[in-house]
């Protein structure tokens, strides 16, 4: 029984492995994530720069720079990696009233987005079937994204609408108007282990939440 689950386990971890070559990356805690389900856009693999991730500099723009490190799990959450990486905050910051889809408080999500950006993600397919994909976001500005499923993609050009709004005069709060996009493409994909690439494509100053596929 115990080398039968201890099969189960390797060929979890490591399929994503054998359907995209050369990729060396691991998935956050040891656990891909599901789909159909919601993939937290934090949760990205382990591997590094220009393996699990790529962002334009070494420094994580939120957790320890904007937010200093004081010992908080929310503050200094893989405060070390190049993703840049925030939390929704109350006090009118993202729960103020510009934002279309009030955001959960302390969340994290990605940001401080740039084009050539990209994120990689090991994520279980429980079934093969058509999902639609949505996303919870900020926009200063129309943004574009795209997406790859080991090494290919599948989801082009992806317009990500602005959630700026020019009534809001807090010239900062308007990377922190939500909003969730429900239906951004349909895509078929096939029950397994696969590895997700996110990429930023135009515009950048987007954040990200997380991905949903149902």
């Amino acid at each position: 029984m115990k080398i039968t689950l201890l099969f189960f386990v390797i060929v979890l971890l490591f399929g994503s492995l054998i359907r995209q070559s050369g990729y060396s990356g691991m998935p956050w805690q040891n656990k891909a994530q599901h789909i159909p389900g919601k993939i937290e856009c934090e949760f990205y693999d382990l591997g590094g720069e220009g393996v699990a991730y790529h962002d334009d500099n070494g420094v994580n723009n939120g957790s320890g720079k904007l937010n200093p490190a004081n010992g908080s799990y929310l503050i200094e959450f893989r405060m070390h990696k190049g993703v840049d990486i925030s939390y929704t905050k109350p006090h009118d910051i993202d729960n103020n009233p510009y934002s279309a889809v009030p955001p959960k408080m302390e969340q994290f999500y990605v940001g401080w987005t740039k084009p050539g950006e990209w994120i990689k993600y090991t994520v279980q397919v429980d079934r093969t079937a058509i999902y639609k994909i949505c996303l919870m976001y900020t926009a200063n500005g129309d943004g574009i994204i795209g997406l790859d499923l080991d090494g290919k993609e599948i989801a082009k050009d992806l317009k990500i609408t602005s959630t700026h709004n020019d009534a809001d005069t807090v010239k900062w709060r308007q990377w922190h108007h939500w909003n969730k996009a429900d239906s951004l493409a349909s895509v078929k994909l096939i029950k397994g282990v696969h590895v997700l690439t996110l990429r930023v494509i135009g515009n950048g100053n987007m954040n990200f939440d997380y991905l949903e596929f149902r």
